[in-house]
């Protein structure tokens, strides 16, 4: 039983926090509009603001993460927006991304500089569901322009295996496959945690009366410990590009799942630890309802910006309404 609550806890909540992606339909590309609702909230200056003027100031920057919903196509279309915008108003840019992982970077790197065609990368890449209709635009735009592309995040096994067993489970590892994870791993009972905490004792299955008290704190804590081995390793995927690159450095856009980064917590923090002195820039696409009765205090710590857009809107199938891209 304990067993099973653990299994079905893992699947859906790493969906929900970016440990697995989550399988989704295909994007209806017929139904998407000509023009893009949104709205920009300025967390610093708190009002809303222009897109454009998002861009100029993310222009300034060292580092920008990108939170997103990963099930979302609006959110998909405006990632792509804001790397065409950055592109142009920065010639060096490098694309960072959750999407793919550290040890597919050889795979990565011989696609983008011509050495390989799409579908010997692909087949070797483990592309994410919907990889061609929410990723590929930005790898495209990357390939097109001659930028870098960095597969940041931990091989999903070695999550999967620390969310089972703890951090201990790196120990064992020969040095070629410890290479592909953080150096520097630290789990804080912070802010970050807290919020994890909340998404397991919120989440279906997480306290339904089947495991202990203790049973249920061990397991959450093994869960964080997976999450913070992803944080800190896109951390250092992009620290060490950053660090390395000669002057002028490049401006690292990274996309990831919005729990990564809003609040400045997560992999955010995580690179700010290693570059205490570069400019980091939070944006979380946030899909709502109404844009018109955007409440942005409610959001506003999120972010340096908050990207509103409109979630898909709702079908009727069968007599029963159902939100565009969602599960069936």
């Amino acid at each position: 039983m304990i067993r099973h609550l653990v299994l079905s806890t893992y699947l859906l909540l790493s969906s929900m926090l970016g440990l697995i992606p989550a399988s989704v339909p295909p994007n209806r590309g017929d139904t998407e509009p000509s023009y893009l609702p949104q709205r920009v909230f300025n967390s610093g200056d708190k009002r809303f603001g222009d897109f454009e003027a998002m861009l100029a100031e993310l222009a300034h920057s060292d580092v920008a993460f990108v939170g997103e919903q990963h099930d979302d196509p609006a959110t998909h279309r405006l990632e792509l927006a804001i790397l065409e915008g950055v592109a142009r108003r920065r010639s060096s840019v490098v694309v960072a991304l959750e999407m793919f992982e550290r040890d597919v970077q050889p795979a990565l790197d011989d696609y983008l500089a011509g050495r390989t065609g799409e579908s010997e990368f692909l087949k070797v890449a483990r592309p994410w569901p919907r990889y061609a209709t929410d990723y590929r635009p930005l790898v495209e735009l990357a390939r097109a322009k001659g930028w870098r592309v960095i597969a940041g995040n931990v091989p999903r096994r070695y999550a999967s295996q620390v969310s089972k067993t703890g951090l201990a489970a790196l120990d064992s590892l020969p040095p070629a496959e410890r290479g592909l994870i953080a150096r520097q791993i630290e789990c804080p009972k912070d802010d970050y945690f807290k919020r994890f905490a909340e998404q397991m004792n919120s989440h279906p299955g997480g306290s339904d009366g089947q495991a202990s008290k203790d049973e249920q704190r061990a397991m959450t804590e093994r869960f964080y410990q997976a999450q913070c081995l992803k944080d800190e390793t896109m951390a250092e995927s992009v620290a060490n590009i950053y660090l390395n690159a000669s002057e002028p450095r490049p401006l690292i856009v990274h996309f990831n799942g919005a729990f990564h980064t809003d609040f400045h917590l997560g992999t955010a923090a995580r690179t700010q630890q290693r570059l205490s002195k570069s400019r980091v820039r939070v944006i979380s696409i946030i899909p709502v309802d109404n844009l018109d009765a955007v409440k942005p205090e409610d959001y506003r710590k999120r972010g340096d910006f908050l990207v509103f857009t409109l979630k898909p809107a709702k079908k009727v199938e069968d007599g029963r309404p159902r939100a565009e891209g969602s599960k069936q």
